[in-house]
């Protein structure tokens, strides 16, 4: 103020400091309002720092193991190339929805839920739970993560993060591309890891929990029959993601999970970049 006056010499206005004239500036009410200057507001809360990314996403590819047997189908229709003079290189992609590391809509169960395009932006980006399986896992491979598993977690680490994604770490990830991934017996019957549908009822009524995510093939335990915890889960509205890796670099709590979920219209679900950031 004194400067605008021409009572404060160059000298002098440049000894008492750049910053402090900003921030004095800055701090000054609006003419006429009342108000502070819109610098001068504090800032709105962003999310946390992060040091480190992880992937949490299997290359999709056609030697990537298929829930229902076999191998996922992944074709890549040239459709122009440097090669040949075009200028360009343009493929036109053939994939299942459902295959590889990819999200659940809940329109994948619930006739009425949101589609994969319509799943609220806020929503894809959340706090991470990781709840470790891993023993029960390697003595038998229709271990669940169960209501116990959840009310241990939170034993150890407090309360599940508020509009979270509680991921059951299982291991099985290390199976991707080998037979025992789907884990089939001589009977056809799947067998690997999934979460109980009690777990899951008490995610959905109990905590305000938004996403599941498993290092497996289905929410659902490999053994099902009826998919109880899709049916609760997506049919409550929530999104899962499936066939995730390395949950075993990231601590219990504290990462935030980002979910790179297609936006294209009326899908169901589809194969998605999920990362970890913490």
């Amino acid at each position: 103020m004194e400067l605008v006056a021409g009572n404060l010499g160059r000298r002098n206005f440049l000894q008492t400091g750049l910053g402090g004239a900003i921030i004095s500036l800055s701090s000054c009410s609006s003419p006429g309002t009342g108000r502070r200057s819109e610098s001068a507001r504090p800032p709105k809360p962003g999310f946390p720092s992060f040091r480190e990314v992880v992937d949490l996403t299997h290359t999709y590819s056609n030697r990537f193991t298929h829930w229902a047997g076999g191998t996922a189908k992944v074709e890549l229709e040239t459709l122009s190339s440097t090669s040949r003079g075009d200028g360009w290189n343009v493929t036109r992609w053939t994939i299942d929805e459902h295959a590889g590391t990819h999200i659940d809509s809940p329109f994948h169960r619930n006739p009425d839920g949101l589609t994969v395009d319509r799943i609220p932006a806020r929503d894809l980006v959340l706090p991470l739970a990781i709840v470790d399986i891993r023993a029960k896992a390697t003595e038998s491979p229709d271990a669940q993560l169960t209501l116990e598993d959840l009310k241990l977690w939170e034993a150890e680490n407090g309360p599940l993060p508020d509009r979270g994604c509680v991921a059951m770490l299982s291991g099985w990830d290390a199976r991707v591309e080998k037979p025992g991934f789907i884990n089939f017996d001589d009977e056809g019957v799947r067998h690997f890891p999934g979460f109980h549908v009690d777990a899951a009822n008490f995610l959905l009524e109990e905590r305000n929990v938004l996403s599941m995510a498993v290092d497996t093939a289905s929410l659902d335990y490999g053994p099902t029959t009826d998919f109880p915890v899709h049916t609760s889960w997506l049919g409550g509205g929530r999104w899962g993601i499936e066939n995730v890796a390395n949950l075993a670099e990231l601590p219990p709590k504290g990462a935030t999970l980002v979910c790179g979920a297609p936006k294209i219209e009326g899908a169901t679900g589809g194969h998605s970049r999920i990362l970890a950031l913490v």
